[in-house]
């Protein structure tokens, strides 16, 4: 009954005069193994009124070649209005086969919001939808993560979908056709990750009304808004994090009633790093431009203007995920010291740390059950299984290399480095023989 009524709400979003068009926003750079699935994957969503940007930021591989060999690409002189500056333009082609694509060729802008500005730039729809060019969005994820937009268009300004590790499943023609858990080691901690964070994390902020962050990965904006904002700060590493709070900001200094909203439902499937140095530099660069925000919006902290945002929100952000791995190295060494030196029991030591471990063990496996309950992604009982099993692996030993990681990105931002780096990656195309061969 419950699925009769979701489909009924989706072919009304679907129906409407009054659902938004959108402009979806792919910012690429060095991305030649998954472009062409992903822009095949967002070409075929199901919704009403779209089209899809691409921006090829100075990429050194053959991902432009790709874009014009798969999409019969063609230069064009489509105006061009540069509102919100960015590194230069070289080009606009237009596909001769799909009407809805656009492709920017620009000089590398050494970040991910250059490369998202400029598609902005271009988007002629009340709503963008930035996505990455390693991601893909289920058929139906635009009509999901429009809901809010539809039911509530004048409060609602954003809103975000969940993000789901693609890596092991299996991708053909621009869609994934069968979800299976990866086999490495790596890549299974970041499916824990990415289930605890979005279906625990932010579905309790969405809940009081404190979401900061959006995806990067899969979320919509309005595109007066983000114009207003000057569009992504140029500079920001975490860039999806850093417009958000900026929102926030602007909008309660000029005391406007608004929404940023998170949906469960809709899901974009993107490509998780699958060695130790990408994922140590993805999260360190994380933590870095975690820190770059919160310095940048220093004023609203404990700031009344900002209401529960800067009473609840920006003091959460700071205390227990900025400063969180400084204070949990501290609390290593001093653990121990004190053990080593006879002023901590043995038996006490021992008990905190598997309560410590058990609950956290415990909120990972809840994570997961709450996933499979509601969502049912993974129909295979041993990929179930194994999920499980590797909840008692996430807080040891995994937690204390991801730990160090962030205290390198908290580094990074104290000897100001501020650089895109991409991540090493598969691609989407070959996920398929990864599966076969596991």
């Amino acid at each position: 009954m419950r699925k009769r009524q979701k489909t009924a709400w989706l072919d009304r979003v679907r129906r409407s005069p009054l659902t938004p068009p959108i402009s979806l926003l792919v910012p690429a750079h060095n991305e030649e193994r998954s472009i062409v699935e992903s822009v095949r994957s967002l070409l075929g969503l199901d919704y009403p009124d779209f089209e899809v940007i691409v921006t090829n930021d100075g990429s050194k591989d053959a991902t432009l070649a790709q874009l014009i060999e798969h999409f019969q690409l063609s230069p064009s002189d489509y105006l061009y209005l540069p509102q919100i500056p960015t590194k230069a333009v070289r080009g606009i082609y237009l596909s001769r086969t799909e009407r809805r694509l656009i492709v920017i060729d620009k000089e590398a802008g050494g970040s991910k919001s250059d490369a998202i500005n400029a598609a902005m730039n271009l988007a002629s729809k009340p709503y963008v939808c930035v996505v990455d060019a390693d991601s893909m969005l289920e058929s139906d994820g635009l009509l999901r993560i429009m809901a809010p937009v539809v039911n509530d268009p004048d409060r609602v300004v954003a809103a975000g979908g969940i993000v789901r590790v693609i890596n092991g499943s299996s991708v053909s023609n621009g869609s994934v056709e069968v979800v299976r858990l990866p086999w490495r080691f790596l890549e299974i901690m970041q499916v824990e990750e990415y289930l605890r964070a979005f279906l625990i994390g932010r579905e309790g902020w969405n809940a009081f009304d404190m979401l900061l962050i959006i995806s990067g990965a899969f979320g919509v904006f309005r595109t007066d808004l983000c114009k207003q904002l000057g569009g992504f700060r140029h500079g920001a590493i975490g860039e999806d994090l850093d417009l958000v709070v900026r929102m926030h900001r602007l909008l309660r200094e000029q005391n406007q009633k608004y929404r940023v909203h998170f949906v469960a439902d809709p899901v974009c499937w993107t490509e998780v790093p699958s060695t130790f140095k990408s994922l140590g530099n993805q999260r360190a660069r994380w933590h870095n431009g975690l820190a770059e925000c919160l310095w940048h919006n220093r004023c609203m902290l404990f700031n009344s203007r900002y209401g529960r945002i800067g009473w609840i929100a920006i003091p959460y952000m700071w205390l227990f995920e900025l400063i969180a791995p400084a204070l949990e190295f501290m609390g290593w060494i001093s653990i121990l010291l004190e053990a080593s030196l006879g002023l901590l029991s043995r038996q006490f030591f021992l008990q905190f740390l598997l309560f410590g471990y058990a609950f956290s063990t415990l909120i990972s496996m809840g994570s997961v059950l709450i996933e499979e309950m509601t969502y049912r992604r993974y129909n295979n009982w041993r990929d179930l299984g194994r999920l499980i099993c590797f909840c008692f692996l996430e807080h040891f030993p995994y937690r204390q290399i991801h730990t160090v990681w962030r205290l390198r990105g908290i580094w990074q931002f104290l000897t100001g480095k501020r650089t895109w780096t991409p991540i090493e990656r598969i691609g989407l195309a070959s996920s398929p023989k990864a599966s076969t061969a596991a």
